[in-house]
């Protein structure tokens, strides 16, 4: 294979500034960066000090002005509502300007932050494109979340106004957003001064008088009136969005996302890194709710001149696992974006994938998949049934595009199965032992990036410098802490083995089990807890927790084990796929009365383990073992 990854990456290694300047060409600036990163800046330095720009520019009006007017840049195919809606460049365009002359109604400016809680509908992209195009600073929050979750953000992020919807659909049934909403309103600490309610037909909700706004109406009356509203210039350094990570019920931890480094990073993968060029159909499958929402299913589509695809539904029952396929084939989608989970789906209710073949896919060249670990069966699978690249990547919420990949538009490499490929440019990552050594190549250990992280990555957390510097750089001195394990082999591809944190995988969803202990220890019969992931075939990890009961508790333990299930889905919600808890005598502690999650973990996933040397009472662990085989796991 033909590559021109060793060359590309090599020249990055040469020159760091000449390389981000370079693609910084492929975005309009309203002034110009007077440095490209400037070390002193910020926590660990900043990008494109001193120029300003203006995201929702660089996604809309350029293209418009640009001659792509009457291509189409918004494609929504809802499944579960039977519905499509699509939209040009041109009508995209008075959408978000309608939609920011009511939020500018509301007296939202440059830096004031904006709630948006949505399901997957097009005015959810239409409300961060109009944010953008204010210089306000959205921070979308999943629909899945419970309104305790969403009350945790508003206290953080202290929104003025909020951008919601009467419901969400999922198969089978209606989620009721305005109780949630309202719920959240009353739970925060924040008062919130306004909301905009999109209403949907499958469920209207009552609007607060005097706080609600019908997001249709007000939109329909700032079309008639032909409002407009000028993209408002930003500094490149100044936060486009708040993006809060796990399902933490404590402090929430938000991820900032600078506005010129952003642009200029998902740019420049589009067609260095996806292989896609302007004009084609780009999908990712996945939720605005979630850090590939925002830059691969709204930002960097439209920043480079694509479509993009805004899907409402599952990969298997809607109506069935040829649903991908069906996408593919009617929008010509040159290349598809999603989570292993979703292959795992798929392949457990089509095993043969029959349903392929039922569909045109010659315009269809690209798999990747991210979100967890992509397993080697579930790549040669795909492989199989598609007959295209399939290709696994890395990264993070905090990173915001790839930081390991194989290059398409680069020319691949070859693939390496059970591997995201190799480094991007502007990743210099090693691998280290806890003690800051680095290993050697095939070793396992922590997987760090070298400072200054590359544009486009988080420059600190929000209103928390602080505690992003001992959360992400403390442990490694001149390093960003992954905390993921795994190794770089002899050819320098970057294997992920595990999370080397509290926080577990489900579906690609990132979730902390200590926020799911913080909600089992509410129940007044629990003394302590314990959660672990265990391993699954479909979602990838799910959530078990342990419960050791009050002493003279006499009530059916298997009733509390259904009440603490039931806790985690209500104040949680149901993205945490919490459906096993255990009541156990005790748990497995260190004699420094650490719980020792990582053997209890293998216990559950029936592999291998060995004794910890400083355990405190061994027969703990057998304990354990027989509670889990008598609900059927383990090993």
């Amino acid at each position: 294979m033909n590559s021109r990854y060793h060359e590309v990456y090599a020249g990055w290694q040469q020159d760091g500034d000449a390389f981000w300047a370079e693609a910084a060409a492929g975005i309009d600036w309203f002034t110009p960066f007077d440095r490209v990163f400037d070390p002193d800046q910020g926590v660990y330095g900043r990008w494109f000090v001193g120029a300003t720009c203006n995201m929702c520019h660089n996604a809309i009006d350029r293209h418009v002005a640009g001659g792509r007017a009457d291509q189409l840049a918004l494609v929504h195919d809802s499944p579960i509502t039977g519905t499509k809606r699509s939209f040009t460049y041109a009508e995209l365009l008075a959408e978000v300007e309608a939609l920011a002359a009511v939020i500018a109604d509301q007296g939202i400016g440059k830096g004031d932050r904006v709630i948006i809680y949505m399901p997957m509908v097009p005015e959810a992209v239409f409300a961060m494109l109009a944010c953008a195009r204010l210089g306000a600073i959205h921070s979308v929050v999943f629909g899945g979340f419970a309104a305790k979750e969403l009350a945790t953000r508003i206290d953080d992020a202290t929104p003025d106004l909020i951008i919601s919807a009467s419901c969400g659909i999922e198969p089978g049934r209606v989620v009721s957003y305005k109780p949630l909403l309202d719920g959240a309103i009353a739970m925060a600490r924040h008062k919130v001064a306004s909301c905009i309610v999109v209403q949907r037909e499958q469920q209207r909700c009552d609007l607060v008088e005097g706080r609600d706004i019908d997001y249709a109406q007000a939109v329909a009356a700032a079309k008639s009136a032909h409002r407009k509203v000028a993209c408002e210039p930003v500094a490149a350094t100044d936060p486009l969005y708040i993006l809060y990570t796990s399902g933490t019920t404590g402090q929430p931890k938000g991820v900032v996302r600078d506005t010129g480094g952003h642009m200029v990073a998902l740019k420049w993968s589009m067609k260095n890194q996806f292989g896609i060029d302007p004009g084609e159909v780009f999908w990712a499958a996945s939720d605005v709710g979630w850090v590939v929402g925002h830059s691969y299913i709204v930002y960097a589509p439209l920043l480079h001149g694509c479509t993009t695809i805004l899907f409402e539904g599952k990969p298997v029952g809607t109506p069935d696992a040829g649903t991908f396929w069906r996408v593919i084939a009617e929008h010509e989608v040159a290349a598809l974006f999603t989570a292993p989970t979703a292959f795992r789906a798929i392949k457990g209710q089509d095993p043969k994938g029959e349903f392929v073949g039922n569909y045109d896919l010659s315009r269809f060249r690209t798999l990747f998949l991210a979100g967890e670990r992509a397993d080697p069966e579930t790549i040669r699978w795909a492989e199989d049934r598609l007959k295209v690249p399939v290709i696994d990547h890395w990264w993070q919420t905090e990173t915001g595009s790839p930081i390991s990949n194989n290059p398409v538009g680069l020319g691949m490499l070859p693939v390496k199965h059970g591997s995201p490929g190799v480094p991007m440019p502007g990743y210099d990552m090693a691998i280290l032992d806890d003690a800051g050594h680095e290993v050697a190549p095939g070793t396992l250990g922590n997987v760090v990036i070298r400072l200054p992280l590359p544009p486009g990555c988080l420059p600190t957390l929000w209103n928390a410098d602080e505690r992003f510097r001992s959360a992400y750089l403390s442990e490694f001195p001149g390093c960003y802490k992954t905390a993921d394990a795994g190794y770089i082999d002899e050819d320098g591809y970057l294997f992920i083995m595990a999370r080397t944190d509290d926080i577990i995988n489900v579906a690609g969803h990132r979730l902390s089990t200590g926020a799911m202990e913080e909600v089992i220890a509410e129940h007044p019969d629990v003394a302590e807890c314990a959660v672990i992931g265990m391993a699954d075939d479909l979602k990838g990890q799910v959530p078990c927790g342990f419960v050791v009961l009050n002493a003279g508790v006499t009530r059916d333990i298997a009733e509390i084990e259904k009440e603490v299930v039931a806790l985690v889905r209500e104040k949680i919600g149901p993205v945490a796929a919490f459906k096993l808890a255990v009541a156990v005598k005790r748990l497995p502690k260190t004699r420094s009365g650490k719980i020792l999650r990582a053997t209890m973990q293998k216990i559950a996933d029936g592999t291998e383990w060995a004794m910890p040397a400083t355990i405190d009472d061994p027969a703990i662990l057998e304990e354990i073992g027989t509670a889990l085989k008598d609900k059927g796991i383990g090993g």
